[in-house]
């Protein structure tokens, strides 16, 4: 019988700092945008959070990412989330990665997945998206539940910090990863 178990775990980012992700599957973009708020509304610095999610690409959309000014825009099937999200996060970006398809990304994660292509730490077996897991400390092994998550069509929501801020982040999280979020081990 397969173990059942939450996501919604925190990390020990690699490097020298004392710094951590949690890092937790949200079944859709709703639940997603509603966690950002809660962290919010907690005092939560949100500069510090990231949430990464595919776009379902079916050829009846467009699909673009484009930077005018002071605004940053998408146009897809969920433009009005990404627009808003990447409105409150610092840093977006719009990724095809082979294997995966199309993902966005709101917050600091582009920095880590920026960072595996960069410093070609794309290796092991790791995609891109897979590398900037591993940058911010998740083991490879754990690895393919968020690459499998968002493949999937879930969303992952991150938070970067000391380890009080990312300990006060996964009690806000946990409540929000709904049973629905249960991956078999």
């Amino acid at each position: 019988m397969d173990r059942m178990y939450r996501i919604v775990e925190i990390y020990k980012n690699r490097g020298p700092a004392e710094e951590y992700s949690v890092v937790a599957i949200m079944e859709t973009h709703v639940e997603a945008e509603e966690a950002v708020k809660k962290l919010q509304q907690s005092g939560i610095d949100l500069k510090k959070c990231s949430i990464v999610g595919k776009e379902n690409i079916t050829g009846e959309h467009v699909v673009g990412y484009y930077y005018a000014g002071d605004r940053i825009a998408y146009w897809g099937k969920m433009g009005a989330f990404w627009g808003g999200v990447w409105g409150l996060l610092g840093g977006s970006a719009f990724f095809l990665i082979p294997g995966v398809g199309p993902v966005l990304v709101g917050g600091t994660f582009v920095s880590a997945i920026v960072g595996a292509l960069e410093g070609a730490a794309v290796a092991g077996g790791l995609s891109a998206l897979g590398a900037g897991f591993y940058n911010i400390g998740v083991p490879a092994e754990s690895v393919v539940d968020y690459e499998t998550a968002i493949k999937g069509e879930r969303f992952v929501v991150i938070v970067h910090g000391n380890s009080e801020e990312v300990a006060k982040a996964k009690i806000l999280l946990e409540p929000a990863a709904r049973e629905e979020n249960l991956i078999s081990a």
